[in-house]
């Protein structure tokens, strides 16, 4: 599957100026981040839960190969079908084929990013399947023809009105003003979808290597109905997903309902072992395991990026950071955004089709501190953004590079020399006079600092520097005023 060259920067540009983009945002991002506190804040120990956490997914990570073979084996005892995907085109073949093989005209899907990555629905639709997301949100968006904006809030860029004349436009009904309304007709539209289709599939939230079990966790219960009422379960996870032993996901479902949510559980927790069993009173007849590497075992095999892979997809890190609260997920190209984004696509798409993202950050850290598995989000963006560079050389861009480090050649000449940075600095601030705007800020610089203000602040340069004020203080302190407030 070929994806086009992710252009952050002009998405992003456009994303700023959009007002109901903005107020949608800072909305939900504001409502997840206090109820993630709040949720956090009541447990005691939840470092401590974050350490261990992230030690297990090391430890699963540094030995994947070990444990995916162990799930294998124990999914095929439970009666299941395990298959390997190397890439999206792959999975959605062998999925098709499940489909055909079992003359299935229809399925209904719940929520998965996985899915999503490998473009499944064009996949089945382009077999003459139809595809029917059940989960509300992934809902909207199909009926839009859109990616998910957010890992767990895939609508959040929909206000009411826009699904209102969505729902009018694709579903021929008349326009409702009421969300109650809105959700009885999607509800009702689902129902019979459930009950006709011949194949249901589900991403997994954990995959279980000692038990062969997948955990999916939700709010709705249409993940639920998904993986029992049709004849055929179908599960799409990517082979990241992997968890030790049962015992794990104790801690793994802590972490994440409190993360993404704020909840202590999701409404609903689903365990599936396999298919039904003789003594079972629902569930399906078949059920089908495809493991999706993708990509994932180049991220793997770099041992400096390899972090990335501990990710629960909680989207606590889109939540707190400054740039996706700014800019929403549409800007960074691809299904997966924020943060997470920022490290994901451009490992999983190629450096070359995202060299951007890795720059998308301001470096804060804010994803880090939140991340339930302590992912160092930081680190990992600086080894990107030295591979971006590494391959910019290797395709003759000499001259950026050279201007570029130029630069930093002359920044670090100018501020290691007390007198020269003082000198630049007096003159700087007689220069900014013409570009003094309100509020103490400059505008309307020329290029290449008009880039930066047209989305951004630019603080004036202060009359008397901090060193001055500095030395003058310390003077202060010397002539008997030590007990000055500092």
């Amino acid at each position: 599957m070929g994806y086009e060259r992710i252009n952050f920067e002009a998405d992003s540009a456009r994303a700023v100026d959009d007002e109901k983009l903005k107020r949608a945002l800072v909305n939900v991002t504001n409502r997840f981040r206090s109820a993630r506190n709040k949720a956090s804040s009541e447990v005691p120990g939840w470092d401590e839960l974050r350490a261990l956490g992230r030690e297990i997914k090391k430890e699963t990570i540094e030995n994947l190969d070990r444990y995916l073979l162990m799930l294998e084996e124990n999914v095929k005892k439970a009666g299941g079908h395990v298959h390997w995907a190397g890439d999206g085109e792959e999975a959605c073949a062998i999925i098709i084929e499940i489909a055909r093989k079992n003359n299935v005209k229809s399925v209904v899907k719940s929520k998965s990013m996985a899915t999503e990555e490998v473009e499944l629905n064009t996949a089945l639709e382009a077999a003459g399947i139809r595809a029917v997301e059940t989960d509300l949100g992934e809902y909207i968006i199909q009926l839009a023809g859109e990616h998910p904006s957010h890992i767990i809030a895939p609508a959040v860029h929909k206000t009411k009105d826009d699904i209102s004349r969505l729902f009018s436009e694709k579903l021929g009904i008349p326009y409702l003003s009421e969300p109650e309304e809105l959700t009885k007709v999607a509800r009702e539209r689902m129902r019979s979808e459930f009950l006709n289709a011949g194949m249901g599939i589900s991403g997994a939230n954990f995959a279980v290597a000692e038990t062969g079990t997948i955990v999916i966790v939700e709010n709705e219960g249409n993940a639920r109905l998904t993986t029992t009422v049709p004849r055929i379960h179908v599960a799409l996870a990517g082979i990241e997903k992997i968890i030790p032993r049962y015992n794990d996901l104790s801690l793994f479902l802590t972490l994440l309902a409190r993360s993404a949510t704020g909840q202590k559980s999701s409404t609903y927790v689903s365990f599936i072992t396999g298919p039904r069993r003789k003594t079972d009173k629902d569930g399906p007849e078949e059920f089908h395991l495809v493991l999706l590497d993708n990509g994932r075992s180049g991220i793997l095999a770099n041992e400096q990026t390899r972090e990335s892979l501990y990710c629960i997809r909680c989207g606590a890190c889109l939540n707190n950071c400054p740039v996706y609260r700014k800019v929403g997920g549409h800007s960074y190209g691809w299904v997966y955004s924020g943060p997470i984004g920022a490290i994901i696509n451009p490992q999983l798409l190629g450096i070359d089709k995202a060299p951007e993202l890795p720059f998308a950050s301001s470096l804060c850290g804010a994803c880090r501190d939140v991340c339930p598995v302590k992912i160092d989000f930081p680190r990992v963006l600086l080894e990107l953004r030295h591979e971006v560079k590494e391959s910019k050389a290797e395709k003759g861009k000499g001259l950026e590079l050279f201007i570029e480090r130029l630069s930093f050649r002359l920044w670090r000449t100018i501020v290691t020399h007390e007198k020269l940075y003082g000198a630049i600095s007096s003159l700087m601030y007689h220069l900014q006079t013409p570009f003094r705007g309100k509020g103490g800020s400059l505008g309307s610089l020329p290029y290449p600092l008009s880039r930066w203000t047209q989305d951004r602040d630019f603080p004036a340069i202060a009359g008397t520097p901090f060193r001055e004020r500095w030395k003058k203080l310390k003077r202060e302190i010397g002539q008997g005023g030590r007990n000055r407030n500092l």
